[in-house]
């Protein structure tokens, strides 16, 4: 999706844990590896944007982890909570807002996004050293973190 502001957009970004392994795609634009997501549209919230990106981008439905505060009632509708927040410097004018949510799968096949991926691919900690090209640092870091806190 294009870039709904010029200065600034939220995101999400998904890391799916299955079998003490993360999954990660190939981004054909970006020539980087990094997990599932995009930009939260204007007609959709961020758990909507997480659901819709990793079924658009792996043809999985995913099981977002996560607490929702018991504070749903009338107008108000409680979301989960990402795990992480960042900001993120993608122009010299342009930044995103990411929130970084954990999540399980629980339906769909596994099917990699062509027209956006070069590969898709579940990674253990040791074969995420191994990739190429390499991970950044960050999504190594998210991707640690998410193996070590989610036992699936």
């Amino acid at each position: 999706m294009a870039h709904i502001h010029e200065k600034i957009d939220f995101t999400v970004a998904i890391f799916v844990v299955h079998d003490s392994k993360v999954l990660l795609v190939h981004h054909r634009q970006l020539g980087k590896w990094l997990p599932l997501g995009g930009h939260i549209e204007l007609d959709e919230d961020p758990e909507q944007a997480a659901y819709r990106e990793a079924k658009e981008e792996s043809g999985l439905e995913v099981e977002l982890l996560g607490e929702r505060p018991p504070t749903t009632g009338p107008g108000t509708r409680a979301l989960i909570a990402p795990r992480f927040l960042d900001i993120h410097r993608i122009s010299a004018t342009h930044e995103h807002i990411g929130l970084m949510y954990w999540a399980r799968p629980k339906g769909g096949t596994l099917q990699l996004a062509v027209a956006e991926h070069h590969d898709i691919r579940w990674c253990s900690r040791e074969e995420l050293d191994r990739l190429m090209p390499p991970i950044s640092d960050a999504v190594r870091w998210y991707c640690g973190k998410a193996l070590e806190e989610i036992r699936a």
